[in-house]
């Protein structure tokens, strides 16, 4: 099994978080800021999808991203690392096709390539030696290193790789005849050499055109006298619309204008392929030699190595980002995961200071400070918040704030906020309008109720759902009644959930909502307000008693004030 820091426990079961979900908490658009590469963002977003409520998996991710976020050093030798290993990613020699037995280019390929893992190995270790690591994940890794790089096999195994590339360092060049008929076409072609030297870089037509054109510059017989010069060629065949490298009869002209056609891999490997052949049985020995010491390694892989890559650039971004972040005035903390049985008092989420993490691309320099932070828990008599207040009072993004704490708690990311602990839920799952700007829409009400039907079922007392001005297109007494008997459902599984709504009514009536049967119990939770100016804070008190019709009325600007102003 091979040794992964994101996975330590490879027979745990996740759920896949949905793209709506990671969108509608507005996770989307931060994952794109933590790198510039594709493959990177597709990866990060990957694995941050992936949820599962073991309390073990976060504290191990938890524990390895503090060892790489206190380690700028070790981070900055790791990166230095990531082309080489991505190289080996890709060309390594489980890539190459296995329809022929290797030969010597073959050979030498999977010699420099393990030599390249080597040299990673090596890396690696001097990296975690002289990092300060406690982290299960990190310090695991350093021992599993550390035993590869000091086993005896793999002492062996240098001192191999090390005489191999010294007996064919100096496979430098080879020399190719090629024989003409009586047309001046192309006969035959065949290696004659293989050199120590590489030959030097010459014109080639002008060259070839200036032998041509005297009397005295044909050879004597075939013994090469050292007077042509290499010009260097990459041939593409444009030739038999290039089912071969070379045709059976082709001109000189036309093979000069086939070595200026610009280099592609497929030519270079037919080249090299042909050349197999023939190098094969003019370094015999060198093959042989060579195919003895690496058939020893056949079950040697670099993907044990390689594989971890990725792995530490999810830390890594996240390291980057959130130490950017953090010089900008910021406050991130490291999560806490608990078991059930920890938590005191049934608190299953403990949290201070927690801000709206896509605030800070809206925040820049000493206006990061300015971002309000909030305080929350949920606990058996907070399990259900239905979140109340005035219309772009911040409802939607305290909303949203829940959902990506324990989307990046769960990835083992430091999270925006001074303290956090918590039970790792299973999945989150959001029920958000598709637009918040459209006006109450009959049609859409069947839409949403079969929307929520679909989230409870697949919902558990582990998940943490979303709910924002769900049941809010249809008449208020329509909305009301559904946005009741759901909530006492949510509260029958146990579900921590924010209910964000206008129905003010629906948070004065908790009383109605709560079932003493139930040991989960709704919270009125409403964002302050003095005076009609916006705090942007929330607190668990009693909802102020604006009307859900005059929130609606602001929304859209139709008060009297507004319609007359």
């Amino acid at each position: 099994m091979k040794y992964s820091l994101l996975f330590p426990n490879q027979n745990l079961e996740y759920r896949k978080t949905s793209d709506l979900t990671v969108h509608d908490i507005g996770m989307d658009s931060v994952l794109l800021k933590l790198s510039e590469e594709k493959n990177e963002q597709t990866y990060i977003t990957n694995v941050m999808k992936m949820i599962t409520a073991d309390p073990e998996n976060a504290r191990f991710r938890s524990d390895v991203f503090d060892d790489i976020y206190r380690n700028k050093k070790m981070r900055e030798e790791l990166l230095e690392l990531l082309d080489k290993v991505d190289f080996l990613k890709e060309y390594g020699s489980y890539k190459h096709d296995n329809d022929h037995d290797p030969g010597v280019w073959d050979l030498l390929h999977r010699l420099e390539e393990i030599n390249d893992y080597i040299e990673s190995i090596g890396a690696i270790y001097r990296c975690l030696a002289e990092a300060d690591i406690h982290s299960k994940g990190l310090l695991g890794l350093k021992k599993y290193v550390s035993d590869l790089y000091e086993d005896n096999g793999f002492e062996g195994l240098k001192k191999d790789i090390k005489n191999l590339r010294a007996d064919t360092g100096n496979l430098k060049s080879v020399t190719v005849g090629i024989n003409l008929n009586e047309r001046f076409e192309a006969s035959g072609i065949g290696l004659i050499s293989i050199n120590n030297k590489p030959f030097t870089r010459a014109k080639l037509v002008s060259h070839f055109m200036d032998k041509v054109s005297g009397k005295d510059i044909i050879n004597d017989g075939t013994e090469w006298k050292g007077d042509y010069k290499f010009d260097e060629i990459n041939a593409k065949g444009p030739l038999n619309d290039g089912k071969d490298f070379i045709p059976p009869v082709f001109s000189p002209l036309a093979m000069m204008s086939v070595m200026k056609v610009s280099e592609a891999d497929d030519t270079t490997r037919t080249i090299t392929n042909y050349m197999d052949k023939i190098t094969d049985r003019m370094l015999s020995q060198t093959v042989k030699h060579l195919r003895n010491v690496l058939n020893k390694y056949t079950m040697l892989t670099v993907t044990d190595i390689t594989d971890l890559m990725p792995e530490f650039i999810f830390y890594i971004r996240w390291a980057e980002y959130i130490e950017k972040m953090t010089e900008k005035g910021a406050a991130f903390c490291k999560p806490l995961a608990k078991d059930p049985s920890e938590s005191e008092g049934s608190f299953s989420m403990e949290s201070e200071g927690v801000y709206n993490i896509k605030l800070l691309a809206e925040h820049s320099g000493d206006a990061i400070g300015d971002i309000v932070t909030n305080r929350l828990d949920f606990s058996d008599e907070h399990t259900l918040y239905i979140l109340t207040g005035a219309n772009m009072g911040g409802k939607t993004t305290i909303t949203q704030t829940i959902g990506q704490l324990f989307f990046i708690a769960q990835a083992g990311i430091y999270v925006p906020a001074t303290k956090f602990e918590y039970v790792p839920v299973d999945d989150i799952f959001t029920h958000f309008p598709a637009d918040e700007d459209k006006t109450m829409d009959l049609g859409r009400l069947g839409e949403e109720c079969k929307r929520f039907k679909e989230i409870y079922e697949l919902a558990s007392e582990k998940s943490l759902m979303l709910l924002n001005e769900t049941f809010s297109t249809t008449s208020f007494e329509e909305g009301y009644y559904i946005a009741r008997d759901c909530s006492r459902a949510i509260l029958r599984k146990g579900i921590r959930t924010i209910y964000n709504t206008h129905m003010h009514k629906l948070a004065m009536e908790i009383d109605s909502i709560n079932d003493k049967e139930y040991k989960a119990k709704a919270a009125s939770l409403v964002v302050k307000a003095e005076e009609g100016r916006r705090l942007y804070e929330v607190e668990v008190a009693p909802p102020k008693g604006l009307s859900y019709a005059r929130d609606i009325a602001e929304k859209y600007g139709v008060t009297f004030e507004m319609l007359t102003k």
